[in-house]
């Protein structure tokens, strides 16, 4: 399951984070609130910014959340988010990236080292595994947004490497520089996106059978649930067969 690549995949984890709501709109607005603090405030001025704001909305958080984040960063908030990168791995030898944004590294570090632990797996090095992934741009289009060859065609334009596509959504990935101008590209064709942002992609998998798939599932819950943590990269896969017990 390395997340990106099949949509039912997605929709799998997608699963556990509508459970935590209010948790995932907490996350959305420190990244807003980052975002705009260290540029400008206008998202048509701020790519961070923006690229922040479509992935809020495409969790459903409401336009008044998203102004409040955005507010108290032009009001000057205290808050001073630092951006922060751990690698290692977890159950199974899965290879896992773990980005956070927090106000006390030592408080950060410890909690995600104990989850690690506790999981059976190893913290590592920045650096340790990284090299396994290649850092990506994704933007996601609703099924609906357009034809499979019309989204091919207009993603390519852009600047696009790769389009997959099935019947949960169109799957659109690209270099992180030209992630800004293939999102305005597709946006200005196809409305606004389901999601835009920078993603890790493994360049090989481990795959699990179904005890493994639960284990690591399991563990990057308990990293999700943290409010450092603003997203978890991984390298496992599983074979459909395995994929259709999760979802049971």
């Amino acid at each position: 399951m390395a997340g990106h690549s099949k949509f039912k995949n997605i929709q799998y984890r997608k699963g556990a984070q509508d459970a935590k709501r209010a948790k995932t709109f907490s996350k959305h607005a420190k990244e807003i609130y980052v975002a705009a603090k260290m540029g400008m405030p206008d998202p048509d001025k701020n790519p961070r910014l923006r690229t922040a704001i479509i992935a809020a909305r495409g969790d459903n958080m409401p336009k008044e959340n998203i102004a409040r984040a955005i507010k108290k960063a032009e009001g000057g908030g205290e808050e001073n988010y630092e951006e922060v990168r751990y690698e290692g791995y977890g159950p199974g030898g899965v290879a896992v990236i773990v980005e956070a944004l927090t106000d006390n590294r030592n408080r950060t570090a410890s909690d995600v080292r104990t989850a690690f632990a506790k999981a059976g797996g190893n913290l590592g090095e920045t650096g340790s595994v990284a090299f396994m992934f290649e850092r990506i741009g994704i933007v996601r289009l609703k099924a609906d947004a357009g034809s499979n060859d019309d989204i091919f065609e207009a993603a390519l334009e852009a600047g696009a490497d790769d389009v997959q596509s099935d019947d949960e959504g169109h799957e659109i990935t690209c270099q992180p520089d030209d992630l800004a101008v293939v999102r305005d590209a597709l946006e200005a064709k196809f409305g606004e996106p389901d999601a835009a942002r920078f993603d890790w992609k493994p360049n090989t998998t481990t795959e699990l059978d179904q005890s493994g798939a639960e284990s690591i599932l399991k563990f990057i819950d308990v990293l999700e649930d943290n409010d450092d943590v603003q997203r978890v990269a991984s390298n496992f896969e599983v074979s459909d067969e395995v994929l259709a017990k999760l979802s049971a």
